[in-house]
């Protein structure tokens, strides 16, 4: 597939849904491949570090899925053109083999295990994660992703695995897969429709040491101005601290949680971050209805690569933002951070 011009191929053509059936079984081929290494390995042997590269520490479980991921996108090259970026990959690769990054019509990115960290000590479901955008160079950005996918990689002793995907002004559309048995059954997803965040959770990422502090202040600032004061033997709210970016929007659009930030980009000391890779499938959740923004309120758009960092809020539905966005913008504003 090549593009004419200035102008790219319709999401309405033939070729481009014929995207979405190969990826979803690439997905599922790396649940499989990386559910069967945690059964036959122990969970030391998964965590070993093999590299670090320039956009986050790679282990031994993220090495799993590398070889089908490149022997799969050799396959896809020889119907579409594309630049392939992602968590793991050395700089963009461009497929075909010869041909010139400009000339490619598409740009994927990758995060062939967003929740490494949880997935590898067997306490959360980790996310295999793909965005695809018209190649416009370097200056591709999240915003310019027109299909997404999204599965769900289960714990050893979890049957159930999700799979999301869209197109863009086409909707979203899910499937849960039972391992046990094969079967697969359409899943209705629905953000929650709730107006406040009270008794709901709502969550201000805080998974790593350094700024946890800080980011609780803000945390209890936003909580205590939307509620008020908590009254003695009750719970205004709960959170929960998912370290995966992509399974905290899948809680946004499966009506589990309300409001979530991950402002770790805006400290001073930010250590590891969300990247772009991390956020390449929001597009599931903004045709859900989940808003995304980036830490102005602004549509979350930053460009596709590997070592941006990312600032992010969800939230289930516009009376929730409109909740909870001003206490959160004041809150940063009160520390100069935005």
């Amino acid at each position: 597939m090549t593009k004419l011009g200035n102008e790219w191929p319709s999401l309405d053509g033939p070729a481009f849904p014929n995207l979405i059936l190969p990826l979803r079984q690439l997905h599922d081929r790396v649940r499989d491949a990386v559910v069967a290494a945690t059964e036959r390995q122990r969970l030391d042997e998964l965590a070993d570090v093999r590299r670090d590269d320039e956009g986050d520490t790679i282990y031994a479980i993220d090495v799993v899925s590398e070889e089908m991921l490149l022997e799969f996108f050799e396959g896809l090259s020889r119907e579409h053109s594309f630049v392939l970026i992602g968590e793991g990959f050395h700089g963009p690769m461009v497929f075909p083999h010869g041909i010139s990054e400009t000339s490619a019509t598409w740009r994927i990115i990758v995060d062939p295990i967003d929740g490494t960290r949880g997935l590898m000590y067997q306490k959360r479901s980790a996310w295999i994660l793909t965005g695809v955008a018209p190649n416009r160079g370097e200056k591709t950005s999240l915003q310019d992703i027109v299909a997404a996918v999204q599965t769900e990689i289960p714990l050893i002793k979890q049957h159930l695995s999700d799979q999301l995907w869209a197109i863009k002004g086409q909707g979203a559309h899910a499937e849960r897969y039972n391992r046990l048995n094969g079967e697969r059954s359409a899943l209705a997803l629905r953000p929650s429709k709730s107006s406040t965040i009270a008794h709901g959770f709502a969550t201000i990422s805080r998974f790593f040491p350094g700024v946890r502090e800080e980011l609780a202040a803000i945390d209890d600032e936003i909580v205590m101005g939307a509620l008020g004061p908590v009254t003695p033997g009750k719970a205004h709210c709960f959170e929960d601290q998912y370290i995966s970016s992509g399974g905290q929007l899948h809680e946004l659009m499966a009506g589990k949680d309300r409001f979530i930030a991950d402002l770790r980009p805006l400290m001073k000391q930010p250590g590891i971050c969300c990247h772009p890779y991390d956020v390449c499938a929001t597009l599931i959740a903004t045709e859900l209805g989940v808003i995304v923004t980036d830490a102005f309120g602004q549509p979350l758009n930053p460009m596709l690569n590997v070592i941006a960092d990312v600032a992010w809020a969800g939230y289930a539905n516009e009376r929730i933002r409109r909740q909870v966005e001003p206490l959160l913008h004041s809150a940063l504003r009160n520390r100069g951070l935005i």
